[in-house]
Parts: structure tokens; C-alpha cells; sequence
């Protein structure tokens, strides 16, 4: 991924400010389209993408810190650390933060990840300023005081309560366990209740000064906006909260690694009185960096990515064994995990692992058709571009990009890798992943003598 012309421009003749970077990355047509990357002297990168013809612009920055950058005894301080950037800076109180954005009519939020966490604010374009300023304020200036990691630490607490109370969404994690064990990518983001009772403001902000300096942030805004004016009001906020006082500083790489997951034949089972049954059974992926992701995608599509997929087919459309049946990916700097959901009546989870197995050694062995390839191509060519058309989206996009692989692609040449995927390629990356031996992760009313039929299921 490289840039297609690079300029080199300073803001002010004083030698106090040092000069700063510009990149064009991807060139628009008409300037629509157009992606821009300025980099600070402080190792703070910015990048743009440029849509006149809205009137929404979303504001974000991109932290290169997730749940697996914790130690076993910080397990859930990203994520604890993301919900106290809201709760005061030394400019606005928790109240200031949200009504200044709530009153132009915007939308706030953040999330946190394995790899990352993302604040950000979608605004109009008018009100981009005012998002800058509140979102930059936010990051560089959070007081993290005790009394608000006291307050906050409840509603934490419920929170890993809601995802236990919801067993369609704790199977994940369980099956994160499953896979990667006790290790920082295998934990929750969330933490348990152990870690999060257990975290003090002073080791939150110990954490938060380690992997909030600017050279570990990554800015990004899309919509209707001009990238010399955001790059202005970023340096400023920035600079103002003495947050670029290196003028030496140079950006942190993306995430680099080479590890290969081979674990196989694991079960792990949580037996709780629920109406469904949730099992993942899954195996070993690819890493995001990896170029057989595109073939991996196609494959995933074909097998459970809708409504024509093998998988719906075959466990809901043909037998109405579950209401909800899909695959899916999950891709990281070293590694990445590949599983089947199903969520079914407690009865009929033996019959729906069989199917799922069955049909994943079919593939293994014999790949996909033709036409089930050229279809799940179509798909997911679609559902790429439809996925891009909002300022939300457009923003995750080149901020993640930047963050995790240091540079951009456009969407024409998303759209080219996807439809350069051969039924060679795709059938080769199945015998690769689906051919190994499954794990499997289930949570329901499982007795010892289901268990012993759930572990037979992946021997």
C-alpha cells in the first residue's frame, strides 16, 4: 500500500513549530473519495476522507491498545479506561462531554477490542469543530479521578452481568477461551469481576500514560471535511494539552507477529438453564495480514453468510433446527480463529453439530462449487460496498487501516482482490482451515451424559 504523491507542508514560520508530513493516499475523482494522511512531529497521524456531497462528518481516534496488551492482573483496564475518558477532563465535567454533543443533534460513543479501542463523534459538518474539539480533549486530557473509577466500576460490573445473562453472546468469549486458553487474547475485553474490582485509579492512569501518547494514536475523519483544517484544529487541541512536546517522535508500527494457532479438539462446556442450547465449533484462521484472508472471506460467505449459504440451508431452511445459524472470522496480527454459531433447542444440538461437521469435512474435502463461489463472490462484493455508505463506516475504515496495517486501500481495489479470488484459492484455503480437527464451545442445559456426546462430536 503506498501513497501516490507526497508533500511536505509547515503551518507557521516559527522553528518552535516543526514541519509536518502530508500523504495523498488514494486519489478521488473530483476529490471525492480522496484519502489524506498528515503526520505530526510528535508521531500523531491524521487521516481523511474526503465526501462533499454529505452533509455528516464522523470524527475519531484509534488507540493502539486492546485487551491483549493487558497483564493477567489488568485484564479489563482498556476497556474500564475507554468508559473514564467520558467522566471529566480538566476543560469539561461528564455532562459538559455528552450535552455538547447532544445538543447539536450528534451521536457519541466508543468501543474497545482485542487489537484497538475507537472514541468518536458523528456530527454535522458545520459542528465538525466542536466534535474535534470534545473527542481531543477526551484523550489527551481525562483526569481519571478515584471517585469516578468508584462510580464507574459498577456499571462495569453490570455490564459483564448483562453478557452472562446473555448466553448467545458469552459463548464468544467461551469460545476465545477455548482457542487461545489463558493467554491476553483468550481473556474477555470486559475482565471479570475479580480484575475489575481489584483496579485502582492509580494503575488506570499508569496504563492510560503508556498507550495514549501520541505516537500510538491514530486519527481519523471522514465525510464532508477538509483535511488542512482538521489537521489545524487536531494540532491545536493537541499541542494545547502539551501532548506534542516531542517533536522526534515517530509512529508505532502496526501489530507484527508470527505466531500459528494449531489447537485442536478442545471442548469447553458451561452447563446453564437456558431455553437454547449456544455452540461455536470452530478451528484455527488467518491472521489479518494474511493474503488468503480474500479467499478465506469467500469461503466464510459461501458457508454461512446468508441466506443461501450452506449452512442456513442445510440446519434452517431444510430442517428448521435453529432460527440463528451462521460462520464467521476473526483475524489478528499473528492469528486469527474460524467458527460456526448455532443457537437451537437443547434436543436438537447433537443433530445440528452433525450437520455443521458434516457439511465443514464436505467442503474440506471437496470445496464448493462453481457457482456457489461466483454467488458468494457477488455477496460479499456487495455487502463490502453497501457496508461503506456512511460517514460511521467510511471513518472505522481508514482508521483501522492505518492503525492495524499502516496504510489504505480503496474500494475499488477491495472490490478487485475479492473478485481476483479463484475456486482454486478458495478451495485450497478450506482444506487448510476446515481440515483440521474442530473445538467446541457450548453453553446450555448440558448434563454428563450430553457432555460425553458433545466431546465424540470433535473427536
Amino acid at each position: 500500500m503506498t501513497s501516490r504523491s507526497t508533500t511536505t507542508t509547515a503551518r507557521t514560520s516559527s522553528e518552535a513549530r516543526a514541519v509536518a508530513r502530508t500523504q495523498t493516499l488514494i486519489k478521488g475523482q473530483n476529490g471525492i473519495g480522496t484519502v489524506r494522511k498528515t503526520t505530526l512531529p510528535g508521531g500523531l497521524r491524521i487521516v481523511t476522507e474526503t465526501l462533499p456531497s454529505v452533509r455528516s462528518a464522523t470524527f475519531g481516534i484509534w488507540a493502539h491498545v486492546g485487551s491483549r496488551d493487558e497483564t493477567p492482573s489488568l485484564n479489563g483496564a482498556t476497556h474500564y479506561l475507554e468508559h473514564l475518558l467520558f467522566k471529566g477532563t480538566k476543560k469539561r465535567s461528564a455532562l459538559d462531554i455528552s450535552s455538547a454533543i447532544d445538543a447539536v443533534g450528534g451521536e457519541m460513543n466508543a468501543f474497545t477490542a482485542k487489537e484497538y479501542t475507537c472514541y468518536y463523534a458523528r456530527v454535522l459538518d458545520t459542528d465538525l469543530p466542536l466534535a474535534i474539539d470534545v473527542v481531543c480533549d477526551m484523550l489527551t486530557g481525562s483526569l481519571i479521578l478515584q471517585e469516578d473509577v468508584d462510580a464507574e466500576r459498577g456499571v462495569i460490573l453490570e455490564e459483564i452481568a448483562m453478557t452472562e445473562d446473555d448466553p448467545g453472546d458469552c459463548v464468544h468469549d467461551l469460545f476465545a477461551h477455548t482457542m487461545l486458553g489463558d493467554t491476553p487474547l483468550g481473556r474477555p475485553v470486559l475482565g471479570t469481576v475479580d480484575t475489575i474490582n481489584d483496579l485502582t485509579a492509580e494503575r488506570i492512569r499508569r496504563f492510560y500514560k503508556k498507550h495514549y501518547d501520541p505516537t500510538h494514536l491514530v486519527v481519523a475523519a471522514a465525510g464532508n471535511v477538509d483535511h488542512q483544517k482538521v489537521v489545524r484544529q487536531v494540532r491545536a487541541a493537541f499541542e494545547k494539552a502539551g501532548a506534542l512536546d516531542r517533536t522526534d517522535a515517530t509512529p508505532l508500527a502496526p501489530r507484527d507477529g508470527s505466531r500459528r494457532l494449531t489447537t485442536s479438539g478442545r471442548v469447553e462446556l458451561i452447563d446453564r438453564k437456558t431455553e437454547q442450547a449456544h455452540v461455536i465449533l470452530g478451528m484455527p484462521g488467518l491472521a489479518r495480514t494474511d493474503e488468503r484472508r480474500w479467499a478465506l472471506g469467500v469461503l466464510n460467505t459461501a458457508l454461512g453468510g446468508g441466506m443461501s449459504s450452506r449452512l442456513f440451508q442445510e440446519v434452517r431452511e431444510k430442517r428448521g433446527l435453529a432460527y440463528s445459524v451462521y460462520s464467521y472470522t476473526s483475524g489478528f496480527a499473528d492469528t486469527g480463529l474460524f467458527g460456526v454459531y448455532a443457537g437451537c433447542r437443547p434436543s436438537q444440538v447433537h443433530d445440528v453439530l452433525k450437520i455443521c461437521r458434516d457439511e465443514l469435512d464436505h467442503v474440506a474435502q471437496h470445496g464448493l462449487t462453481d457457482d456457489e463461489i461466483a454467488r458468494a463472490i457477488g455477496q460479499l462484493a456487495g455487502s463490502t460496498v453497501l457496508g461503506l455508505e456512511d460517514t460511521g463506516a467510511l471513518m472505522n475504515r481508514i482508521g483501522k487501516s492505518e492503525l492495524c496495517w499502516g496504510g489504505q486501500m480503496s474500494v475499488d481495489d477491495m472490490l478487485a482482490k475479492i473478485s481476483a479470488v479463484t475456486p482454486d484459492e478458495v478451495r485450497e484455503v478450506a482444506r487448510d482451515v476446515l481440515g483440521r480437527r474442530p473445538s467446541l464451545s457450548a453453553i446450555g442445559p448440558i448434563q454428563d451424559k450430553q457432555a460425553a456426546r458433545l466431546h465424540d462430536a470433535v473427536a
